[in-house]
């Protein structure tokens, strides 16, 4: 099976930059194009209809809500922009797209709407008790995805070591 359509996952940990490589990589040997997406956690709907309970100090907290997500979500498209920039240079077909929301539901509706053949996600190698509290996208992908999903491990939490150091580990 040969890949066309790749979706990249990607976070703006300093882990994003090893599922970034490996997509890169794979995308070049299969002549796929990428697309690359992250999602904001920001679930701020339903917020006006509390403004009539709550009052003003609602009012003002979703004023400010609104001010972080515009910081975020500038900040995002940036991160997008650089990656979507360098995998382009490299001759990669590459868009990128940034939505609002759950980051497993929002990837399994842009693979199904993208019809990618493969979803590239990274995992943070949270385990037990922290995988259930914080949740688990790449897993969430896993059960989820419309398509083959490949789950690039991570930087240990415990080591200080660089992007590059990990990718180089890894291809070895």
């Amino acid at each position: 099976m040969r890949y066309r359509k790749i979706l990249v996952a990607l976070d703006r940990s300093p882990q994003s930059e090893i599922v970034f490589e490996q997509a890169l990589e794979l995308a070049k040997k299969e002549e796929a194009a990428l697309m690359l997406f992250h999602s904001l956690p920001f679930e701020t709907q339903g917020v006006g209809s509390y403004a009539d309970i709550f009052g003003r100090e609602l009012i003002n907290f979703s004023v400010e809500l609104q001010k972080v997500l515009d910081q975020e979500s500038e900040q995002a498209r940036q991160f997008l922009r650089n990656y979507c920039q360098k995998a382009t240079e490299q001759g990669v077909p590459t868009e990128w797209d940034l939505k609002i929301g759950d980051a497993g539901s929002r990837i399994r509706e842009l693979a199904k709407a993208w019809d990618a053949d493969l979803v590239i996600v990274g995992r943070r190698g949270h385990r037990g008790f922290a995988e259930i509290v914080l949740g688990s996208v790449s897993s969430y992908v896993i059960h989820q995805a419309p398509c083959s999903v490949l789950v690039v491990q991570g930087i240990s939490p415990n080591l200080k070591q660089t992007p590059e150091a990990a990718t180089q580990a890894m291809n070895s």
